[in-house]
């Protein structure tokens, strides 16, 4: 597969870092040679020096051949421009990150008029990912999965977990719920189990469940106390913004702190519903002021990782059980994945996964083999694939529990969808044709067929 990236910086870096691991046929576009001869010189790549909008720098990167053009410059004009003309001399599937309100608000507008097959803006995924992150603990992981209709969910098992020394069928009958323990990383070993897995600590468990019944289920595992309610948020930029929205529709309590006046009242005069406070000086002065103890969660968002950092540390010392932290240096990322300070928010790391997702998927698609979306989790040690049942699948109608219908190992029906009606299937369910059917896998097994899942 072909891939043209256009734009250099964190996040375009990261992709070429992810794809060039998987031997793709990778030429990037950047107006700054010493960028370009830095990129060539360390991956496998090729480099074109030049506009990404203009058509000329295009065919010298091979555009009238490539599969996939992926536009990440600063510029949202430059990036959709650049989609535009490499479509029009030949690229099969373009990209374009957007940053600018308006144009993430026609999104499907230009889309459709100006033939982009996806267009993504990182400040909306930020918001959705601390929307979907806002009062789970660190020990937890969210995963988007198939537009978020199925939701899974990587639990780090402590010691004093009640999941502890339980097998899966006990948990089930337990917490009385549709769910799927997907897969299991132990000592880094795949597991996918059946139902007489008994869970161990330090487990990571992946769990699936309807997107709206995932926080009930966390619950009555013991991994989350109550809901949060009342939520801070620190910084008030656009991707709060974005946030403020999604969590009004929740029906949260939110305050709000931003060290810019106008923008303090720009926030009261579009959402009186909230509490916006005006914050300079010191920081810890600032959160006791407005009570950072009796929150529920805090999800701080400036654009100074430093701020971040000291919001995290004051809300993690007064025992917030939530907390979410935007950063962008790599350097401060992994030192908090290291102390494993709650959830942290990176824009390029969301971004990145997205996009080879995109790839992935449109791999899936071009490849001899029935699969219609791709994904990976575990640790990109599974797979999740979906396929139609047509009138070849050789087990149509037959119960899960029945014997003819054994998996493989480490292969695990994860949903069905039906009549656009979302399934979390059991012993007595079945496959019928047309079915949306869901797969989880082992990546060794290279499934490309539905009716390859089978022992």
């Amino acid at each position: 597969m072909k891939i043209i990236i256009v734009g250099s910086g964190r996040t375009g870096r990261h992709l070429i870092q992810a794809l060039a691991e998987k031997n793709y046929d990778i030429t990037i576009i950047d107006k700054v040679k010493s960028i370009v001869d830095d990129i060539t010189d360390k991956y496998n790549v090729s480099g074109v020096v030049g506009s990404g909008a203009s058509k000329e720098t295009l065919l010298k990167a091979g555009a009238d051949n490539a599969d996939i053009l992926i536009a990440l410059t600063p510029v949202d004009e430059i990036n959709i421009l650049s989609c535009v003309q490499a479509k029009s001399v030949g690229t099969l599937k373009t990209v374009a990150r957007v940053f600018q309100p308006d144009f993430a608000s026609e999104r499907k507008t230009l889309e459709k008029e100006q033939g982009i097959d996806y267009i993504f803006n990182p400040k909306y995924d930020m918001a959705e990912e601390s929307a979907r992150s806002i009062g789970l603990p660190g020990t937890v992981k969210p995963e988007g999965l198939f537009g978020g209709r199925v939701q899974m969910v990587t639990i780090t098992i402590l010691p004093e977990s009640p999941l502890v020394g339980k097998s899966l069928f006990e948990i089930r009958k337990e917490v009385n719920e549709e769910f799927l323990m997907a897969t299991v990383l132990r000592q880094d070993k795949l597991f996918i189990p059946d139902g007489q897995f008994s869970v161990m600590e330090g487990d990571r468990i992946g769990i699936a469940a309807k997107n709206e019944r995932m926080a009930d289920i966390l619950q009555k595992l013991g991994i989350i106390k109550s809901r949060a309610k009342k939520v801070m948020v620190v910084g008030g930029g656009i991707t709060a913004e974005y946030l403020i929205e999604m969590l009004l529709a929740e029906k949260k309590n939110i305050t709000v702190i931003e060290a810019e006046l106008d923008r303090c009242r720009a926030l009261m005069e579009k959402y009186p519903q909230i509490k916006v406070s005006y914050g300079t000086g010191e920081m810890s002065e600032v959160l006791e002021d407005e009570n950072i103890g009796s929150m529920d969660a805090v999800v701080s968002l400036t654009d100074i990782d430093e701020t971040n950092l000291v919001t995290s540390m004051y809300a993690w010392s007064r025992n917030v059980p939530s907390i979410l932290t935007r950063i962008d240096s790599p350097g401060h990322l992994k030192l908090l994945h290291r102390i494993n300070l709650d959830i942290t928010l990176s824009s390029s790391e969301i971004s990145v996964y997205k996009l080879i997702r995109f790839v992935h998927n449109q791999e899936a698609g071009d490849a001899p083999n029935e699969i219609e979306k791709y994904s990976t989790v575990a640790e990109n040690r599974a797979e999740v694939l979906q396929f139609t049942a047509g009138d070849d699948f050789t087990r149509l109608g037959t119960d899960f529990k029945d014997p003819k219908f054994k998996l493989k190992k480490n292969v695990l029906v994860a949903s069905l969808i039906r009549d656009d009606e979302l399934i979390i299937p059991g012993g007595t369910s079945c496959v019928n044709k047309g079915d949306k059917v869901i797969i989880v896998s082992d990546k060794k097994h290279h499934i490309e067929n539905l009716n390859e899942i089978f022992a």
